[in-house]
C-alpha cells in the first residue's frame, strides 16, 4: 500500500510541482502590492472597529500557531540535509563553503516569507469579508469577491468539507512531526526506546492539551499559551547566542541571506527548471503543507485582525514572523552545521541511522552547558509548539461545524472540539506506526492539492479588489 501511494504522489508532483512553485511566488508578490496599494490601508471591520489583540499578544499569536514546531526541529535536522546532499543539478559539492550557504538559504526559502505568505493571502481575504462584508464564518466567504453571497452559500458546505480534509492531512503531518520530535526527546532524556506504545502515549498528551487549551478559548489558553511558548523560544535563542562562535554564525547567516536572495528563482522554481526529485522531497513537501493548512488557519489568524488596517495584517502575519525565523534559523542551523562538520558529519549520520530528525535537536544542545536543563526546556517547548498550532485550528475546524458563530459569539461547542483533536491524532499516530517520515511527507503532499486551488481562487478575488478597494470596505462606509 505505501509503495503505491508513494508512486501516486511522484505522479501528482510530476505534474503540480511547477504550479506550487509559480503559485507560491505568486502569494508573495500579491502580498507586496496589497501592501503598497489603496487596500492596504483598509481597516479590518471599519474604522471604528477596536483591536481584538493588542500588537504584542496578536504577533505572538500568529508567530506561535503557525510554524514554530517546525523550525524548532526541522531547524536542527533540515539544514544538514542539504549540506551533506544538496540539490543535484545546482552542482554544490556536499559539506563544502557553498554548501553551508545553500543550507542556510534553503531554509530561510522553505520558512520564511514564501510559507507566511501563504497564509497570509487567505488571511486578509477571510478578515476583510468576514468583519467588513458581514459574510459567515465558512470558508465559501474567501469566494464573495469572485462568485457574490449566493453562490459562496450554495457551495459553501462543500468547501468547508474539502479544507477540513486539508487540514486534517496536514496536522496529521505536522503533528507526526512533532510525535518524532518529543520521541527524540525522552530518548535522550529518559532513555526510553522508540516504540509505538511511546507515540500512542506521546498523541494523547498533545491531543489532550490542546483540546483543553481550545475549549478555554482565543482570549485565555491560547493566548497564554503562545506567550509562554514565545518567552521559552526566545530564552532557547539567546542562550544558543551565549555559546556559539559569534562572528562564524553571523558570517552564515549573511552567506545564507546571500544565497536566499540570489538563487531565489533556481530553488523555488527547480521543479521546472530541473528533473530530480530533489524539488520533490522537500519544497514541494513544504508547499503542500502550508497550503494544506491555510484554509483554516485563515479563519483563526483573520478573527484576529479586527481593528488594523491591511497593511497592519501584512506586516504581522508576514514581515515580522519571517525575520523572527530566519533570525532563529541563523542561530540553531548554523550551530548544527557547525558542530556537525566538527564530529565529521556524525550528527547527519546519526539522524539517517535513527530515521527521526529530531535527533539533530537534543544532539545539539547536549554538547552546550547545561544540557539537562536546557534538554528539559526543549522537551515543554517542543510539546507546546504543537499544542500552540493545533488548538487554534481545531477551535477554526469545530467553528465550520457549528451554527451562529459570529464575532459576538466567537467559540463553538465543547464536544466539536474534542471529536477534531480525536481525529488528527489517530491519523497522525497512523501514519506514523505504519509509514513514518514517508507517510508524512505523502499525507502533506495529498492534503496541499485541493488547497492550492482554493488559495488560486482567494488570489484572484484579492486582485479584484486591489482594482476596487471600495469592495473591501466596511459596509456602512462604501457609500
Amino acid at each position: 500500500m505505501v509503495e503505491q501511494a508513494t508512486w501516486l504522489n511522484t505522479k501528482v508532483l510530476n505534474v503540480l510541482g511547477p504550479v506550487y512553485s509559480l503559485a507560491v511566488l505568486l502569494f508573495l508578490l500579491i502580498c507586496i502590492v496589497v501592501y503598497w496599494s489603496p487596500l492596504g490601508r483598509v481597516r479590518i471591520g471599519g474604522q471604528s472597529a477596536k483591536p481584538l489583540l493588542s500588537k504584542w499578544r496578536w504577533y505572538t499569536i500568529t508567530l506561535t500557531t503557525t510554524l514554530a514546531v517546525g523550525i524548532l526541529m526541522w531547524g536542527s535536522a533540515e539544514p544538514l540535509y542539504h549540506l551533506h546532499s544538496p540539490a543535484t543539478a545546482l552542482n554544490i559539492q556536499p559539506n563544502s563553503p557553498s554548501a553551508v550557504s545553500f543550507s542556510l538559504g534553503t531554509m530561510f526559502l522553505h520558512w520564511s516569507f514564501l510559507p507566511y505568505a501563504i497564509y497570509t493571502v487567505a488571511a486578509v481575504m477571510f478578515a476583510l469579508m468576514y468583519y467588513n462584508r458581514k459574510q459567515p464564518f465558512r470558508l465559501g466567504s474567501l469566494f464573495y469577491p469572485l462568485f457574490g453571497a449566493n453562490a459562496t452559500k450554495r457551495w459553501s458546505k462543500s468547501i468547508d468539507a474539502l479544507c477540513l480534509f486539508c487540514l486534517v492531512a496536514g496536522m496529521a503531518a505536522s503533528l507526526g512531526s512533532g510525535i518524532l520530535g518529543l520521541e527524540a526527546g525522552l530518548k535522550y532524556m529518559f532513555t526510553l526506546g522508540g516504540t509505538w506504545e511511546l507515540k500512542l502515549y506521546i498523541t494523547l498528551g498533545i491531543v489532550a492539551a490542546f483540546v483543553l487549551s481550545a475549549i478555554t478559548g482565543l482570549l485565555k489558553g491560547i493566548r497564554l499559551l503562545a506567550a509562554f511558548n514565545i518567552i521559552l523560544f526566545f530564552a532557547l535563542w539567546l542562550f544558543l547566542l551565549c555559546f556559539v562562535p559569534l562572528q562564524e554564525t553571523l558570517a552564515m547567516m549573511v552567506g545564507g541571506l546571500k544565497d536566499f536572495a540570489t538563487h531565489l528563482d533556481d530553488v523555488s522554481l527547480y521543479s521546472l527548471k530541473y528533473n530530480d526529485s530533489w524539488a520533490h522531497d522537500w519544497t514541494m513537501m513544504y508547499w503542500a503543507n502550508w497550503l494544506a493548512w491555510t484554509p483554516i488557519t485563515a479563519l483563526f489568524l483573520g478573527r484576529l485582525c479586527l481593528g488594523y488596517t491591511v497593511r497592519q495584517v501584512i506586516l504581522v502575519n508576514l514581515v515580522l514572523p519571517s525575520i523572527t525565523v530566519i533570525l532563529w534559523l541563523s542561530v540553531l542551523s548554523s550551530t548544527a552545521i557547525q558542530l556537525d562538520q566538527a564530529m565529521d558529519g556524525s550528527i547527519f549520520s546519526m539522524i539517517q541511522a535513527s530515521g527521526n530528525p529530531g535527533d539533530a535537536l537534543f544532539s545539539i544542545f547536549d554538547g552546550l552547558p547545561l544540557a539537562t536543563i536546557t534538554g528539559l526546556i526543549l522537551l515543554l517547548t517542543a510539546f507546546l509548539s504543537y499544542v500552540t498550532a493545533a488548538d487554534s485550528n481545531t477551535s477554526a475546524m469545530s467553528g465550520l461545524c457549528s451554527n451562529g458563530i459570529s464575532p459576538e459569539s466567537p467559540e463553538p461547542k465543547l464536544w466539536l472540539k474534542v471529536v477534531w483533536g480525536v481525529l488528527v491524532g489517530t491519523v497522525a499516530l497512523t501514519l506514523l506506526v505504519f509509514s513514518s517520515i514517508d507517510g508524512i511527507r505523502i499525507m502533506s503532499n495529498i492534503g496541499g492539492i485541493p488547497a492550492l486551488f482554493i488559495c488560486l481562487l482567494v488570489v484572484v478575488g484579492l486582485i479584484k479588489l486591489l482594482l476596487n478597494p471600495k469592495a473591501a470596505k466596511f459596509d456602512e462606509e462604501v457609500a
